[in-house]
């Protein structure tokens, strides 16, 4: 117990948790904003996984970190159009063609990264940080909070951007009514698709980012399935979290702890089985939903498709 309470193992485990949290982080809020326009994403994990595959090619080949985010954002935000196109455009099945395009993109990545990179197994150089002054002087937390890479700041500054823009602009009252109410929105003369569209494409953009962090920062290689689920993690967040962004980040630290429970738990010299740390991620999940899933406030028409005219 004594090896639990030690400096190294806490600031080992909070480190583990920012590195683990911050894609789950980003996932979530790109998903909370579709699912609040009405689109349920179930796609998410495929287009963090061609957002980390992308990420990773770009900032090798071209030894530039920040136009691997780049790419790592438009290779999300492709999946996320031909959802959109799909699921918005021609109103198919949100949850079919979510795990299609999943299963087809674990597909493709991995086959490209057996033609390329099945041999060598690149790695990238350790990613830049940009430590706090003073803050990173603090024990425990400020190594683990206050010495990271810029991405992990951002992805903490849009929590209370995003949490502004649904309570205070007229675009997070119009998120709401197409997810809530888009006949009202369409007589109130703006266009429900495009809304949900736009949602989409945000949700992608997210989730490639977060893939690239995954891949670039996180784990400084790209692996085919890397994600391992990630993306549906980032889901379970932006549904129990009733629209709060903050939610979102609260629920991302709590599974990338336990995420990085492995590493901690090496670092304070404990042999525990790998397999049974690996589990609890999502038996977190499972725990969580039998215990808050009812209480979750999901929008109306979230996952019905909006037909103008359709009764």
């Amino acid at each position: 117990m004594e090896a639990l309470l030690t400096a190294a193992f806490l600031t080992a485990l909070l480190a583990g948790a920012v590195a683990a949290g911050v894609p789950l982080l980003l996932a979530g809020l790109g998903e909370q904003m579709s699912e609040k326009a009405g689109v349920l994403n179930i796609g998410i994990e495929g287009m963090m996984l061609m957002g980390a595959y992308l990420g990773f090619l770009v900032a090798f080949e071209s030894g530039n970190g920040a136009l691997g985010f780049v790419a790592g954002m438009a290779g999300g935000m492709a999946v996320a159009f031909v959802m959109a196109i799909l699921c918005v455009g021609l109103a198919l099945n949100q949850i079919v063609i979510g795990i299609g395009l999943t299963l087809g993109v674990e597909g493709l990545t991995a086959l490209l990264h057996h033609f390329q990179f099945s041999t060598t197994y690149p790695r990238l150089p350790a990613a830049w940080r940009m430590p706090v002054p003073g803050l990173v002087e603090l024990p425990v937390i400020g190594p683990a909070l206050f010495d990271r890479h810029p991405l992990v700041y951002l992805a903490f500054l849009l929590v209370p951007l995003l949490a502004w823009l649904y309570r205070r602009t007229a675009l997070g009252l119009t998120l709401r009514a197409a997810g809530e109410k888009p006949a009202a929105l369409d007589v109130a003369g703006i266009d429900v698709a495009t809304v949900r569209f736009l949602a989409v494409l945000f949700t992608g953009a997210m989730a490639g980012l977060g893939g690239a962090f995954m891949a670039n920062v996180a784990a400084g290689i790209f692996i085919p399935f890397m994600t391992g689920g990630a993306g549906f993690i980032g889901i379970v967040l932006a549904m129990l979290a009733r629209g709060r962004p903050a939610w979102v980040l609260i629920g991302a630290v709590v599974f990338g702890g336990a995420l990085s429970l492995t590493t901690a738990l090496q670092v304070a010299g404990l042999n525990v089985p790998t397999d049974l740390i690996q589990m609890l991620p999502f038996a977190a999940v499972m725990a969580v939903l039998v215990l808050y899933g009812r209480k979750a406030r999901l929008p109306a028409a979230l996952g019905l498709p909006y037909v103008r005219g359709a009764r």
